[in-house]
């Protein structure tokens, strides 16, 4: 009987340490900072924009919208994705990393271009 047990506690253990089910309606890590990205860039050219904080501030939801769009995600499954990883302080840390490291890239990338048009 206690082989019975400790199997099934053993197979129990197995089984919930598997992956983690994402909740439904929140996007998965992967999507997130693809998406992340677009906003940080969104963000970025807006504030390049010469115009006053007020009306960039006015200015950056309609980029931002064109970001979902672009993505096909409702803002409201971001906003619910944001608040899921937020939840876990590895995870968010886990997704800035990805999304500033995929930032660096595009910049070294745009800095690469602007050198060689300039020679």
């Amino acid at each position: 009987m206690k082989i019975y047990t400790v199997s099934f506690l053993l197979l129990f253990v197995l089984i919930s340490c598997g992956r983690e089910r994402l909740p439904e309606g929140v996007l998965n890590e992967d999507k997130m900072v693809e998406v992340m990205i677009d906003i940080h860039l969104a963000e970025g050219l807006v504030s390049t924009f010469p115009i006053h904080y007020d009306s960039s501030r006015m200015l950056y939801p309609m980029f931002e919208k064109e970001v979902f769009k672009k993505h096909q995600v409702p803002d409201s499954v971001f906003v619910k994705s944001l608040e899921h990883y937020m939840r876990d302080a590895r995870k968010m840390d886990r997704l800035y990393a990805r999304t500033i490291d995929s930032l660096h890239v595009i910049e070294k990338g745009v800095k690469n271009t602007k050198d060689e048009l300039s020679q």
